[in-house]
């Protein structure tokens, strides 16, 4: 029997995952939390008492507190090799990479079927990857991306509608140093704005 742990701040998605998941005769959900942290103390208290976790751990990428791969992370280095699937709604090549750079063995749509969900818990326990085919498919097609982590950072808040002075703010750099790496990041995608900076940047599976 493979023992699962889910986290999704959706309790209805959350639910649904665990009473199909559940249906599986060699699956058993063993726990569902709503965010990384409490997964996090279930965790540790768990291993304080001596008692077992679980085999895989099903991981919503976007969390209210930690996100999914960082939560990998943290339950990696308490329980080495553990075998994590992260599921998205919204999946782009740079969080594929991110995930599989932190270890991450699975990584699918939250649209991908009960029997493909299953099928990921198994192959990831087994020690293989599963990752998505059109998500592999665009990461390959996508490329190494030109922006430094910086650019990403002003970009990925330019696409939210913040002014220069409230993305300086929110990234603790001056109005100057933000408006530079706008620049260099519209020059680097071809944009004449740092909203159709963020547009293309995305397009391009680069953010």
């Amino acid at each position: 029997m493979i023992t699962i742990a889910i986290v999704d701040d959706e309790s209805l998605v959350a639910s649904s995952l665990a009473t199909l998941l559940g249906l599986e005769p060699d699956l058993e959900v063993v726990v569902v939390c709503s965010s990384g942290e409490e997964l996090l103390t279930w965790w540790r208290e768990r291993q304080a008492a001596g008692e077992e976790c679980a085999d895989v751990c099903v991981l919503d990428l976007q969390l209210g507190g930690m996100d999914g791969i960082d939560t990998a992370v943290a339950l990696r280095a308490m329980t080495e090799e553990l075998p994590v699937l992260i599921v998205t709604s919204h999946a782009r090549p740079r969080q594929l990479k991110r995930a599989l750079t932190s270890g991450v063995r699975g990584f699918l749509p939250k649209t991908s079927t009960a029997a493909d969900f299953a099928d990921a818990i198994r192959s990831v326990h087994s020690g293989r990857r599963y990752i998505d085919p059109e998500l592999a498919a665009l990461t390959i097609s996508a490329g190494e991306s030109p922006l430094t982590p910086g650019e990403e950072r002003v970009l990925e808040l330019a696409g939210k509608g913040l002014s220069v002075e409230e993305i300086a703010a929110a990234v603790h750099l001056a109005p100057g140093t933000t408006r530079n790496y706008l620049s260099q990041a519209m020059g680097k995608v071809g944009a004449q704005n740092r909203f159709e900076a963020f547009a293309r940047a995305r397009e391009l599976g680069w953010l």
